[in-house]
């Protein structure tokens, strides 16, 4: 619960940033890391990062915490988002090592991913883990 946290408030920070100032400048991301990409500027990225790894894991957190039996499928989702948001950004605009945000946030996807599928939380937490089976 704790790497959904840091990641649903570091979705926030960085998508209300980049909503807010879709130059980059506020990140100190120059705009010019963009020019192969489809964007002109941060805007539509701030959005997907606000709302799918922002809100959308603090929800999840929500559920984890409440022991939701959809917690599990949004775990599960969130972490696949992570992982495909890292792959798409370093297609789109190359990896940056300096400062490993990249490699940070693939490895937090990756380690999301190991957890949500190790056995003893699928045990605790997927749907069809927790039903009896009917006879």
């Amino acid at each position: 619960m704790g790497l959904m946290l840091f990641q649903g408030i570091s979705g926030l920070y960085g998508g209300i940033t980049l909503v807010i100032d879709p130059s980059g400048d506020l990140l100190q991301i120059p705009i010019s890391i963009l020019e192969n990409s489809t964007f002109e500027n941060f805007m539509v990225p701030g959005l997907i990062l606000l709302t799918i790894l922002g809100f959308f894991p603090i929800i999840v957190l929500y559920g984890l915490w409440k022991r939701r039996l959809w917690s599990w499928k949004g775990a599960l989702a969130v972490s696949f988002a992570l992982i495909i948001w890292i792959g798409v950004q370093i297609w789109m605009v190359g990896y940056y090592p300096d400062p490993p945000l990249q490699l940070t946030f693939g490895l937090l996807g990756l380690v999301l991913l190991g957890l949500v599928m190790s056995p003893s939380v699928r045990r605790s937490l997927e749907p069809s883990c927790n039903q009896e089976p009917e006879e």
